[in-house]
């Protein structure tokens, strides 16, 4: 590489890196760093543009399905970087999801037939819109295995709510929401009879149905309404993927199917398998339903009930001209609704082309009653040929489409090819490929399924890894790769490994749509938004006991759990306790556990969570913060005693070994007033700017003052310690005097740290 390049380079380096010109890189450096490690200028290049300096944000986060972990996974881009995984269908320890009473009331949501299930297969996630277009309010995911769908409020990034499908047995087309997030969408896979009943598989064309449920979403309350969803019945073709139409095709939604052979499989009765019998024909069916009607007929009566639940039978949907069928190519996967709302894209994993559907020319067809014929159940088909616009052959395998934000524009995976392609829907031509690996599935543009794609960046989610990564074993990560999508060449720019599970899906929007929160308002029940009945403010905590349930009302706050012993407790007895989280400052999260309970809560700023347990067995059980808080952390603990059925106290013995002299309570009482000094000068700087402007700082200073004001009763006791001359008391009060003091400290350096590099201005 000729030396002017390589400087050249050093500079584009040293300024994406945020390095001044007086920095020691230089491009001999550079070079030699090159030159060891085998990196390429084009190595440089795609790290200089996905590098996110320290201290800096991405400018988008993605949402991934995290597959049969049950999850969602966070991650910005283009820094790749992991920022969360959201427990939603699987208990997740971290978060305490699953471990306490509030997340288990969560879970329970989603138990099928009475049936806790504590795993779950995650999907396809999908952003609330307003208008076509992300809020970046709420996200919504599936789970295949066992049919439900999860709502996520992203004012915290928390579940709120599983709702199981009481009419499917499996399914895949989900979640899907309509342009005003008025309804989720979820379509069934496998078809299965919808009553929860046993149909021998000989009557199956006459029994086993499919469908397409609308959950009802009440975004003042941010939770489903079951009791205002309902379902479409169709027939047992396997439905796959879903999407709503928007502009044009508002009030329209769209699912497609394999096997619509009604195939049924069986090689242990001497037939071919299923996917010889569910590939025979050149084409399946795409559904296309009118929702708006569908509501309609639910509120005419015009539905019937299974298992609770209104579903409109197909008979009724099809004369009220509410469903029809489009044949499109065999083993389809992707339904995908074009920006402007005028074309629906369909890959089929069988063809080599992508197939544009014309929405207008789809009303044409109905609007003039030209079928080609009905479908074994009385469905209208309309003829593919009048309802298509074009054809694209783009390669093999084409699953999954995304939009750029130049008009026309549009990726699609090709499984088979481990190729992304880019091509032109309006005049049909293909634009590049690039290869990725390995077999992709989904990929995703940034906001690339609303109505305002923005481009820049695509993620190619790939089902194998192979030699991508370090071998860890026969089962390898995941693969996301980010491509750079900005010009009219893709670039490959990074390879992520995913840990997790297979991601299936996932959803990408500008980071500066989110708005969530940093703390909760005092005493919250996170999982339902409301004021939590247990929870207490500081100085209120207190322990009941009636019979054999124990209740205790415990707060915590640097570094400090109250109550710190927990002695009234029998073998045998109920225990709960609620934990109030006293903090105000960002990010000040407290976890509490105790030892072999099988509990644990993770208790963010004002929040309030519960754990139950059985005290099944006598001994002594420390319990702690789990979250490194403060740097008397391990000193944040406490023990809780099971005493054994008729137990009496016998001789008491003081537990401490060190004895305290007056002169450990001067030395402490110097070490207080040297510290005081420290917090005298922070606060003076912090008043001194314009502090009230930054709403971080203004939390910090609150809970400084906090705990400064807890000070004033230790000292009283200090003091009357001393006149007593109890040297031991008062220098232990001396030193949590002290400990109140370092909190204040800690909150004070961090305000003045953040004030100094957010640009702060004096006040006069």
């Amino acid at each position: 590489m000729k030396r002017a390049t390589l400087h050249a380079l050093s500079l584009l380096l040293a300024s994406a890196l945020g390095m001044s010109a007086g920095t020691s890189w230089s491009a001999d450096s550079l070079q030699d760093v090159m030159k060891k490690r085998g990196l390429s200028q084009q190595d440089l290049l795609a790290a200089a543009k996905t590098y996110v300096p320290t201290g800096k944000r991405d400018e988008f986060l993605a949402f991934s399905s995290g597959g049969q972990s049950g999850q969602v996974m966070v991650y910005g881009i283009p820094s790749m970087r992991i920022l969360k995984f959201i427990g939603v269908f699987t208990p997740e320890p971290w978060q305490g999801y699953g471990y306490d009473e509030e997340s288990k009331k969560v879970l329970k949501g989603g138990w099928i037939n009475g049936r806790e299930v504590t795993w779950g297969d995650s999907h396809h996630p999908a952003i609330s819109e307003t208008n076509g277009n992300y809020d970046g309010q709420f996200l919504f995911i599936n789970d295949k295995a066992n049919p439900r769908i999860a709502v996520i409020d992203l004012r915290d990034f928390e579940t709120k709510q599983i709702v199981a499908n009481p009419i499917f047995k499996s399914e895949h087309g989900g979640a899907f929401v309509t342009s005003n997030t008025e309804y989720v969408i979820e379509a069934s896979q496998y078809a299965a009879p919808l009553e929860n009943k046993f149909v021998p598989l000989e009557e199956f064309n006459e029994k086993y149905r499919g469908g397409m449920t609308f959950w009802k979403f009440d975004r003042q309350k941010g939770r489903i309404d079951a009791g205002k969803s309902f379902s479409f019945e169709l027939p047992p073709y396997s439905q796959d993927l879903s999407d709503a139409g928007k502009g044009p095709s508002e009030g329209w939604a769209f699912t497609n199917s394999f096997c619509s052979e009604r195939y049924v499989g069986g090689i242990e009765r001497g037939r071919p398998p299923f996917e010889a019998g569910c590939s025979a024909k050149d084409t399946d069916y795409m559904h296309v339903l009118n929702w708006k009607l569908g509501e309609k007929l639910v509120a005419q009566g015009k539905a019937k009930t299974i298992n609770g639940h209104k579903v409109i039978p197909m008979d009724v949907a099809v004369k009220a001209g509410a469903l029809f069928l489009i044949p499109e190519p065999k083993s389809p996967h992707g339904v995908d609704i074009t920006p402007d709302g005028k074309f629906i894209i369909v890959a089929g994993k069988l063809d080599t082309h992508v197939s544009v559907f014309s929405f207008e020319k789809i009303m044409a067809a109905i609007k003039a009653g030209r079928f080609e014929g009905k479908d074994p159940y009385g469905i209208p088909i309309i003829g593919m040929k009048d309802a298509l616009d074009k054809q694209v052959q783009l390669g093999l395998g084409p699953l999954h489409t995304q939009f750029d934000s130049t008009p026309c524009e549009a990726y699609t995976s090709l499984y088979v090819d481990s190729q992304v392609a880019k091509w032109d829907y309006c005049k049909g031509k293909v634009l590049d490929k690039i290869p990725v690996h390995y077999n992709i599935g989904h990929l995703m543009t940034m906001e690339g399924d609303t109505m305002s794609p923005k481009g820049k960046y695509l993620v190619a989610l790939n089902k194998l890894a192979i030699d991508r990564f370090n071998p860890v074993g026969p089962l390898h990560p995941q693969s996301h790769q980010l491509i750079d999508i900005a010009s009219d060449k893709m670039q490959l720019l990074y390879d992520m490994p995913v840990p997790l599970g297979e991601p299936h899906y996932a959803v990408a929007i500008a980071a500066d749509k989110l708005k969530p929160g940093i703390r909760y308002k005092l005493g919250t029940d996170s999982r339902t938004d409301t004021k939590h009945p247990g929870a207490v403010r500081g100085g209120e905590e207190k322990t009941i006991k009636k019979g054999n349930k124990v209740t205790v009302y415990a707060t915590m706050i640097r570094s400090h759990i109250t109550p710190e012993i927990i002695d009234n407790v029998d073998v045998g007895d109920e225990v709960t306790i609620h934990l109030t989280n006293l903090e105000r400052a960002q990010d000040e999260t407290h976890g509490f556990t105790i030892s072999g309970f099988n509990v644990h809560a993770s208790v963010e700023p004002g929040k309030t969570a519960t754990v139950k347990f059985k005290a099944d067995r006598e001994g002594v059980f420390p319990y702690y913060c789990t979250e490194f808080c403060s740097a008397l952390h391990l000193e944040m603990q406490g023990y809780l005693l099971v005493k054994p059925k008729g137990w009496k106290p016998g001789k008491v013995s003081k537990a401490e070994t060190k004895t305290y002299t007056k002169a450990d309570y001067d030395k402490q009482y110097k070490t207080n007033l040297d510290t005081q000094a420290v917090i005298d000068q922070v606060v003076g700087y912090i008043t001194s700017v314009n502090y009230k402007d930054f709403p971080e700082v203004v939390a910090m200073v609150e809970d400084a003052f906090d705990q400064l004001g807890k000070t004033k009763d230790v000292k009283v006791k200090m003091e009357a310690a001393v006149k007593a001359q109890d040297w031991q008391n008062a220098t232990l009060w001396a030193g949590q005097w002290w400990q109140y003091q370092v909190k204040t400290a800690d909150l004070g350096l961090r305000a003045k740290t953040y004030l100094e590099q957010n640009g702060a201005r004096k006040v006069k």
